[in-house]
C-alpha cells in the first residue's frame, strides 16, 4: 500500500510540474523583459480576468489552480480572478461523470453553474477590494516569491522558473502523500459515512470535505452524488469549494497569511451559501 500511495502521489505531483514550471517562466518573463509595459498590459486584462479564469478553471486539471496560486502571489492576477478560477475547479468531477456516461446536459448543467458562480463572485470580489492584488494596498511581485525562496532569480528565468518548479513540486509531493496516508487511515468509507444521512447541515459538512487538496474529496463528493446518497446543494457545496491543491499552493506561496485566511474564508463561504440556496429550492440536475 505505501509503495503504491508513493507512486500514485508522485505521479500527480508530475502532472502539475508543467502547470508550474509554465507559470514561473511566464512570470519571470513578465517581470524581467517587458517590465512596466507588461503590468499595464494586465491591468487593462484585469476587468475580465474573472470570466477567464471561470472558464479555464472548469477543465478537469488542477495544475490551473496551483498556476493561479502562484500568478496572485507574483501579482499578475487579482484576488477576484483567483476565487474565480477555485470556484470553477473541476478537480476529479468531470472525469467521473464522463466515465459513468452521465447524460451531457446534466454535465453542462453543473458545468454552467460553477462557471457563472466563480465569474460573479471574482467580479464582486475585484469590485469589493478595488482591483488590489495585495492585502492593505500592497502590490505583490515575483520578488517577493524570489526572496522567500531564496531561488536566485539573478541566474536567468529558465533556471529561476526550474529552480521554483522543483522546489514547490517536492512541497506538493510532501504534503499530498501526508494528506493520501491520513485518508488511507481514516478510510474513505468512514468520509462517505460522515457525509450521509444530512440535509441541511451536509452542505457546511461537504464544504468542508471539499477543502481537503486532495483528489480523493471531490471523487468521494461526485460518487456519492451520483448514487443518490447526497443532494444537490450538498454536492455543489463540495465542488465549488474544491479548489485541488490551488489552496495548498496558496499558503506556501503567498506570505499574507491574513491574505489566504480571507481567500479560504470567501471560496467556503460562497460554496456554502450557494450549496444551501440549492438544497432549499430542491434543485435537481
Amino acid at each position: 500500500m505505501l509503495v503504491n500511495m508513493v507512486l500514485d502521489t508522485l505521479k500527480d505531483t508530475v502532472k502539475l510540474l508543467p502547470f508550474l514550471f509554465l507559470t514561473y517562466l511566464v512570470m519571470e518573463y513578465l517581470e524581467y523583459k517587458t517590465g512596466d509595459k507588461s503590468h499595464r498590459i494586465i491591468g487593462k486584462i484585469d476587468k475580465f480576468g474573472p470570466l477567464f479564469g471561470a472558464v479555464v478553471g472548469v477543465f478537469p486539471q488542477c495544475g490551473f489552480s496551483a498556476a493561479a496560486s502562484n500568478l496572485f502571489s507574483g501579482g499578475v492576477i487579482t484576488m477576484g480572478t483567483l476565487v474565480s478560477i477555485f470556484l470553477s475547479t473541476s478537480d476529479e468531477m468531470l472525469p467521473i461523470l464522463l466515465a459513468k456516461a452521465v447524460k451531457m446536459t446534466m454535465i453542462f448543467k453543473i458545468l454552467f453553474i460553477k462557471v457563472g458562480i466563480g465569474a460573479v463572485t471574482g467580479f464582486l470580489i475585484d469590485l469589493i477590494f478595488q482591483n488590489l492584488k495585495a492585502g492593505d494596498g500592497k502590490n505583490k511581485d515575483i520578488h517577493d516569491l524570489c526572496t522567500h525562496e531564496q531561488c536566485h532569480c539573478e541566474d536567468g528565468i529558465l533556471k529561476s522558473a526550474l529552480n521554483h518548479t522543483l522546489r514547490i513540486g517536492v512541497f506538493i509531493f510532501l504534503f499530498s502523500f501526508g494528506i493520501g496516508m491520513l485518508i488511507k487511515t481514516v478510510g474513505e468509507r468512514t468520509i462517505e459515512e460522515f457525509l450521509l444521512n444530512q440535509s441541511i447541515f451536509g452542505v457546511f459538512l461537504t464544504g468542508i470535505i471539499g477543502l481537503i487538496p486532495n483528489c480523493a474529496a471531490s471523487v468521494a463528493i461526485t460518487e456519492l452524488y451520483l448514487q443518490g446518497l447526497l443532494g444537490t446543494g450538498q454536492m455543489m457545496s463540495g465542488l465549488l469549494v474544491g479548489a485541488g491543491v490551488g489552496i495548498l499552493l496558496l499558503f506556501r506561496s503567498n506570505q499574507n497569511l491574513k491574505e489566504n485566511l480571507k481567500i479560504t474564508a470567501i471560496l467556503y463561504g460562497v460554496g456554502v451559501l450557494w450549496g444551501l440556496l440549492i438544497e432549499v429550492t430542491k434543485v435537481v440536475f
